[in-house]
């Protein structure tokens, strides 16, 4: 719960799943940076950089746009949530690699499926260099550093919330964050009555695709709004397009608006949708520092504002029955929850046929023990998170064994859960000198 918020300061529930990334490094002679990766549902995968190419004439870490454009190219993009982790630690924490490293990715954690491979690639690479270099970064900053590399290297405009429960996760309970910008408020167990799992789409999802990243700046875009309405002082920064907001109680989070307020004063003056270039004319720019409004695009403003105000109510409510647990009767709440978080995607164009399906059949194997599902990560494909009676497995082998006839593809089952890196732990081998 929370997706698509976490950017906007919502708190989130995240279960880390089963799968796992893990990596090998060994420190070498030269100054390659050498990357084998075996995917899960792909083939192999090399690509090797020498640390020089990762430095200006002045012998300067290179910029992150600079890296972004190196790294763009789609044959090759993957190496951005890779050779990245390097600069951002170079730029960063100012650390100098003395030489090149060889490493070996080995990924079972579903790509292109919504959830969270592209966190669990850089935080699992990160962990190996921290331990490698003795660099004693915390779990908390790993988990920033990673995301500052996939937004600004890897050029995906996601929140927080995917590499925090890839460091921090613990298994078997859900990840209880408020992100703003990460606070961790610690876990929630799931309780044993209770079952999650997870059922692709076979829809492929990407947090850097264009919706996701229409749906975040159409979100910024109403926050701009709001401030105005509000008669907040606005000033223009340094970057073009961009804009500061004094917000006074929201603390810089569209999510700290209350529902009632939201409805009361600001809903009704939103436009549903707007043209970007109407947008710059009349407001300069938006407070996010990390997408920018583009003239030619028409933005869900209404539904994207409203999207991250309902979410953190919802995820406050569902964390609330959590720790309230009486009996199975509250699971059927849960679930309603899960059914408004999903509609909450689609109202902003980031549904798709697929995990509608998905969520549908759910609805009608209620009577056979599920309660509720929603679509994880950025929307727009991916997997669809349902939740159920535990044992209710001849269930959700129905809903597979429905999706399949009704659109000819086998969905995988995610199920299970294992902890985050910073409680896995590592092994670190030194030959005897």
């Amino acid at each position: 719960m929370g997706g698509n918020a976490d950017y906007s300061g919502s708190l989130v529930l995240q279960l880390p799943i089963a799968d796992a990334t893990h990596v090998a490094l060994q420190t070498v002679a030269s100054n390659r940076i050498r990357i084998l990766s075996l995917g899960s549902n792909t083939n192999a995968r090399f690509a090797e950089l020498d640390l020089a190419d990762l430095l200006s004439s002045n012998l300067q870490p290179i910029e992150y746009d600079e890296a972004r454009r190196k790294f763009s190219n789609s044959d090759n993009h993957w190496v951005a949530y890779t050779f990245g982790i390097f600069l951002v630690l170079m730029c960063e924490t100012n650390f100098v690699f003395p030489h090149g490293v060889d490493i070996l990715i080995k990924s079972d954690v579903p790509e292109g499926k919504g959830v969270s491979s592209s966190a669990a690639i850089q935080v699992a690479t990160m962990q190996a260099l921290n331990v490698a270099y003795d660099l004693q970064i915390p779990a908390l900053e790993i988990a920033r550093l990673c995301q500052k590399n996939e937004n600004l290297v890897a050029g995906a405009p996601c929140g927080i919330m995917d590499q925090m429960t890839s460091v921090c996760g613990e298994a078997d309970r859900l990840l209880e964050l408020l992100c703003q910008p990460a606070k961790l408020q610690g876990t929630l167990a799931l309780p044993s009555e209770l079952e999650l799992w997870g059922i692709d789409s076979g829809v492929r999802h990407s947090v850097g695709g264009a919706d996701y990243g229409t749906v975040r700046t159409a979100a910024f875009m109403g926050y701009r709004i709001i401030a105005d309405i509000a008669g907040r002082p606005v000033a223009q920064t340094e970057a073009q397009g961009k804009v500061r907001i004094d917000d006074g109680k929201w603390a810089g989070y569209l999510a700290n608006l209350t529902v009632d307020e939201f409805e009361a004063t600001y809903s009704p003056k939103l436009p549903e949708s707007m043209r970007g270039a109407e947008f710059l004319d009349r407001y300069d720019g938006i407070s996010d520092h990390i997408t920018s409004v583009n003239p030619e695009i028409d933005y869900p403003v209404r539904a994207a504002t409203r999207h991250p105000i309902y979410e953190h109510a919802r995820v406050r409510q569902f964390a609330s029955i959590l720790k309230s647990w009486q009996s199975l009767n509250d699971g059927p709440r849960l679930g309603q929850l899960m059914f408004q978080s999903h509609q909450s995607y689609s109202d902003c164009g980031l549904g798709s046929e697929a995990t509608d399906l998905i969520v549908e059949l759910v609805r009608a194997l209620k009577k056979d023990g599920l309660f509720g599902a929603r679509i994880t990560g950025g929307g727009s494909g991916g997997t669809v998170a349902v939740l159920g009676r535990r044992g209710s497995g001849a269930a959700i082998k129905q809903l597979q064994l429905e999706f399949q006839q009704q659109t000819g593809y086998e969905p995988l089952l995610i199920s299970g859960s294992s902890p985050g890196a910073s409680i896995f732990g590592h092994m670190k081998v030194e030959l005897a000198s």
